[in-house]
């Protein structure tokens, strides 16, 4: 993988943008509970947004219930499995950057199979057949991938691309763009390609630093302007792959996708400024404490009084079983309480101390 294009002086100028919105976000400090608050909203309109560019008819809100509340849609139990599928994706994929694990082939298979069917699932295999991507209204060929035979090849390849990038030290958001475009163009699978490169675009950034805070979305600019995503996408005329596609210049697209990171980018750093600016007491001690998973259910309480067992381990990505122990220990730490000990369903909310601590009354810890 040789990819072609070219450091215009708008690309050079929103590069500039994103590091600078990035070193705006590293050095703003926000209390855990809105910090905790923006992740999570983040990552649950990257799932939204990014299902809805392949169709998934679920409104952002009832995306939520469905992630946070496991709430069934009769008629719409693909959506359903799509926004749960994704979310889970997510939380590994911000597991993946935090550990640094290397991109591989099966790394991106077992991605791609969290995404498609389950985080249970085996790693997906390369395609074996051809497919085509057709317009929906007119069924004409809108692209035509390559072979199955070629498909093992280009992804090695793509892969080894990255390794090469990475010790160049090129641009982490260029690397993000070009392995953006590159996958949806190998179409390795029969389906969930254009998930998976975004998922694999996100990942790429949160593991250079890149992660903002975790408090973006850059799905969602796509969808404002579907009709732009796809058009930046198309970088030949030809729909064929070997007429043109496979050795297209990039300028454009890579135009496209810094543009939108840097407008997003920068929305981000003025949320952040003006959360910051916002009157907060000082963090308090036991706050700070907390661990990572305690800080993801921290934040789920600024938005609910309560929570069960369920949403917690949805939340986390964990099964019910993990999180009771985990809630054994929260409870006995002091933070979380039982809502009502009489009922045998029981639901948890923060004990009278932290909701002082996250609703702006200092106390002393």
């Amino acid at each position: 993988m040789k990819p072609k294009y070219t450091f215009t002086s708008a690309i050079v100028r929103d590069l500039m943008g994103i590091e600078a919105a990035r070193k705006a976000v590293d050095m703003t400090v926000l209390p855990l509970h809105i910090a905790e608050r923006l992740r999570q909203q983040a990552r649950l309109r990257s799932t939204h947004f990014s299902t809805r560019i392949e169709g998934n008819r679920l409104t952002l809100a009832e995306t939520e219930r469905v992630v946070f509340e496991g709430r069934q849609m009769p008629g719409r139990e693909r959506d359903v499995r799509e926004v749960q599928n994704y979310y889970r994706a997510l939380q590994q994929v911000e597991e993946w950057a935090e550990q640094q694990t290397p991109i591989t082939e099966r790394l991106i298979r077992r991605l791609h199979v969290g995404i498609f069917k389950g985080p249970r699932a085996k790693p997906t295999p390369y395609r074996d057949g051809q497919n085509v991507i057709r317009d929906a209204a007119t069924g004409t060929i809108v692209y035509m991938p390559p072979e199955a035979g070629d498909v093992p090849g280009l992804m090695q390849d793509l892969v080894d691309w990255i390794a090469q990038a990475e010790r160049e030290q090129v641009p982490a958001p260029v690397i993000a763009g070009l392995v953006h475009y590159q996958f949806v163009t190998i179409h390795p699978f029969y389906d969930g390609n254009g998930r998976t490169a975004r998922a694999l675009a996100t990942l790429i950034l949160y593991r250079h630093g890149y992660d903002l805070g975790r408090f973006y979305s850059l799905e969602e600019v796509y969808v404002q302007d579907l009709a732009a995503y796809y058009e930046a996408l198309q970088t030949h005329s030809h729909h064929n792959y070997y007429e043109g596609r496979a050795n297209a210049d990039l300028t454009e697209w890579l135009a496209y996708f810094l543009h939108s990171m840097a407008e997003t980018f920068r929305r981000v750093a003025d949320e952040v400024r003006t959360q910051a600016e916002s009157p907060t007491p000082p963090e308090a001690p036991k706050l700070r404490n907390l661990d990572r998973r305690a800080r993801i259910v921290l934040g789920m309480f600024t938005q609910r009084e309560t929570l069960t067992t369920t949403e917690i381990a949805r939340a986390l990505g964990l099964s019910p079983r993990t999180v009771r122990d985990l809630i054994a220990g929260w409870l006995a730490d002091g933070w979380l309480e039982i809502e009502d000990p009489a009922r045998r369903s029981r639901r948890y909310r923060l004990s009278a101390e932290y909701r002082r601590l996250i609703g702006g009354t200092t106390a002393e810890a």
